[in-house]
């Protein structure tokens, strides 16, 4: 008997049978295959089927069916707007309809034997703007299918979507011929100067890392002893490649919750493909040794994803890259204490994407050093986040280092030392123990932040990712000033659907209980450029399609991040919503009547949702200022950002090294902007807060308490210098010290104010 209340979420929670689903599959036809089986199952459906859609022909081709003949798969085509199935996609939106036999739209296919099915339910499979194909089920009663129904449906096709995308492009692949080459070259180096960009130190042997050409699988790197390997040691080692993927992918979902979309996706499918592993095979079958048919293979693969226009295609280029080193690796390994790149290494590469850091970490890289260019914040960011020292240089002699070079990274002062002597070896390690012991002896957080006159000032974290919540709760942070929402897209190689956003929002939310949480919407752009996403290569991205213009323009990727926030909100207090770079009153509005489409809509979906959010913004545009007033009585609250304020204020881009002079957080300018904002928030009776580094930098603390600022948010590492700045602060003190500052009119005139402060507080 048919369940009439099911869970719009159950087949959701059951989507767990996605991971061994995929690993337990022994091809991609057979990884559809099954998926179909369980959509069906869980639905009580008596048809359901995979519709994928071809880019070369931009037909719609039946993959996969149970219910249907199977003599249909593969045969069964319709364009975009033919029949149901193509409606479907055309229209982008779930298609319920109660008899199909006798809609206008219907299509009959004589091989398919639907004929007697009339109740039908389709939606769309897709991520972000890029059509991948339509999820189907079917069953003989009229009328069968409800509400709940398409809302599960849906969130199937969300959670399905990477798994079926990558299953679709391995189907679509033409292979051709290709050849390689590569080697390395050798210098002598001994102590490199560079910049820090996450902390910490390691001492290790170096790998190059080249995101193009994996030296593992050049021919540089074949050698003698590659012969003597049997058909069936490959094959136990791509099995054992299997396995390890599948080891790695709970691993890191437990790690880093915002991966939880299979971050391996894509390795599996290649695996799984069966041109990918029979080509191999054939190779061996014909004489050539195992090591040199998994180069040959591979390379066919990364030249081809390669040479694709398409950026997500090329990206697809460091996963062949990735599993065919880990299939030669496990190859080779009985012979070759050779680890995987970046185990127990220090790593040193030119380029790196947030999947290839991620990667590096589940192979547990002790450090990184990027070699030029300069280091991009989330990049910085996610080391930080994972723990793994970053160090940026110039030099780029370091990308011709011997692999297995002994190496100091010392991320702490940004300095990188080279085959260096003992007793270079022995001071580094004696000052880590003393700086880990500095650590451990750090006096306790207060439960309250107070001033020493008694002035409550509220200390928020800014999270970047989830692994940074369990710290933020034991130094007592209020709540969560700023949550960055730009990893859930960064680390995945399309548009992360609602379904997984909402997974990590509810994980944050579960895990701050009722403090105050703010939610950034996505700030794409900039130095966060989205690979997979069409807005790249910008000539100044600094001042092109970035943040609020990009989702506006992008409203499809922008309704699906509100609808997970307010899903996720579902049953919390405090919730808000903060939209990044607003430049006028009427960009905000559009944002915000987005939030109130989206209530709307989960209303009539009947799906649970915070019903009142705060609705806020960043300040972080010069063009805000003389409106400040008006944006003070149309947001709920107001958050600085004072990193990027200060940028476009001044018109200084803060990472180059050129013109880092003149990038000054206490220019007059800048000092009486952010005085009237404040003022502007109290006037309104609006919150203010600032995120931005001036939070914890101890000489700008004194001067945003005096100017009205009540809310710091701050890394939560930094949470107990900026409490113990403020509990030694007169408010008093610090109101006469913001007045002094906003009266001078000159640089040196603010800087000899900002420097006598403690001086005369002292005396």
């Amino acid at each position: 008997m048919r369940r009439k209340n099911r869970d719009h979420l159950s087949l959701l929670c059951d989507i767990g049978e996605l991971a061994d689903l995929l690993t337990g599959s022994e091809n991609i036809f057979t990884f559809l295959q099954r998926t179909v089986e369980m959509v069906a199952r869980h639905l009580d459906a008596h048809v359901c089927s995979i519709y994928l859609y071809e880019h070369g022909s931009q037909d719609l081709v039946l993959a996969a069916t149970v219910g249907l003949n199977p003599q249909a798969v593969g045969k069964i085509r319709m364009k975009l707007g033919e029949g149901l199935v193509g409606t479907t996609l055309a229209l982008r939106k779930p298609l319920a309809v109660d008899k199909a036999t006798s809609d206008s739209n219907f299509k009959y296919f004589k091989e398919a034997d639907e004929d007697r099915f009339e109740s039908f339910l389709a939606v769309p499979i897709q991520r972000g703007e890029e059509k991948i194909g339509v999820l189907v089920v079917q069953h003989e009663r009229e009328s069968f299918f409800l509400q709940s129904d398409i809302d599960a449906l849906r969130a199937s096709a969300s959670q399905l979507a990477g798994s079926i995308e990558s299953a679709r492009l391995m189907m679509e692949l033409d292979l051709s011929h290709n050849k390689e080459e590569g080697h390395l070259d050798l210098t002598d180096l001994k102590l490199i100067r560079g910049e820090t960009a996450s902390a910490g130190y390691a001492y290790a042997p170096v790998v190059v890392y080249k995101k193009t050409q994996g030296f593992l699988l050049s021919d540089a790197a074949a050698r003698d002893e590659d012969a003597g390997y049997s058909l069936d040691d490959f094959r136990e080692a791509v099995s054992q490649t299997s396995q390890q993927l599948k080891e790695m992918e709970t691993a890191f979902v437990e790690r880093l919750p915002e991966s939880a979309s299979l971050i391996f996706t894509a390795h599996f499918m290649i695996l799984k493909d069966p041109s990918f592993v029979t080509k191999m095979v054939n190779l061996i079958e014909d004489g050539m040794n195992p090591p040199d048919a998994i180069r040959t293979v591979a390379n066919m693969y990364i030249r081809i994803f390669s040479s694709s226009p398409h950026a997500y295609m090329q990206e697809k280029a460091n996963d062949v890259e990735d599993l065919g080193g880990r299939i030669l690796r496990n190859l080779i390994q009985k012979n070759s204490r050779e680890p995987s790149i970046g185990q127990k290494r220090i790593v040193i590469s030119k380029e790196l994407f947030p999947s290839d850091v991620m990667k590096l970490a589940s192979d547990e890289v002790q450090a990184i050093i990027l070699v030029g260019g300069g280091i991009t914040s989330h990049i910085s960011i996610l080391a930080r986040s994972l723990d793994i020292p970053l160090v940026i240089t110039d030099n780029k002699e370091l990308l011709h280092l011997p692999g297995g070079t002994m190496a100091i990274v010392d991320a702490d002062v940004g300095n990188i030392y080279i085959d260096p002597a003992p007793e270079v070896v022995r001071t580094h390690e004696e000052r880590q123990k003393t700086r880990k012991t500095a650590v451990s002896v750090q006096s306790a957080m207060l439960d309250e932040t107070r001033t020493r006159d008694g002035e409550r000032v509220c200390l928020l974290a800014n999270i970047n990712l989830l692994s940074e919540v369990r710290l933020s709760l034991a130094l007592k942070a209020e709540g969560v000033g700023l949550y960055r929402t730009e990893f859930p897209f960064l680390v995945r190689s399309n548009f992360p659907t609602e379904e997984e956003q909402y997974v990590v929002y509810r994980k944050l939310l579960d895990q701050m209980e009722n403090r105050p949480v703010t939610i950034r919407t996505l700030d794409a752009g900039g130095d966060k450029i989205l690979a997979y996403s069409d807005v790249v290569d910008e000539d100044n991205p600094a001042l092109g399609l970035r943040s609020i213009r990009f989702s506006l323009k992008m409203k499809e990727v922008f309704v699906q991040q509100i609808r997970a926030i307010l899903r996720a909100g579902a049953g919390r207090k405090n919730l808000r919503i903060m939209f990044p770079m607003i430049s006028s009153l009427d960009e905000f509005s559009q944002a915000r009547s987005v939030v109130e489409e989206s209530m709307a809509g989960l209303t009539a979906e009947g799906l649970d949702f915070h019903p009142n959010p705060e609705v806020g913004m960043m300040v972080e545009l010069p063009a805000v200022i003389e409106t400040i007033d008006e944006f003070a009585r149309a947001a709920d609250f107001f958050s600085i950002g004072t990193n990027d304020f200060v940028q476009y204020m001044l018109a200084v881009d803060r990472g180059n090294k050129r013109v880092a002079e003149y990038f000054c957080p206490y220019h007059p300018s800048v000092l009486r902007a952010l005085s009237k904002i404040a003022r502007a928030g109290e006037t309104a009776g609006i919150d203010v807060s600032v995120c931005g580094e001036m939070a914890h930098e101890a000489e700008y603390i004194p001067f945003l308490l005096g100017i009205g600022i009540r809310s710091l948010s701050v890394n939560a590492k930094d949470l107990p210098a900026v409490q113990a700045r403020i509990t030694g602060l007169s408010m008093a003190d610090a109101r006469e010290h913001a007045e002094k500052l906003l009266a001078e009119t000159t640089l040196s005139g603010a800087r000899r104010v900002l420097e006598s402060f403690d001086r005369g507080t002292a005396e």
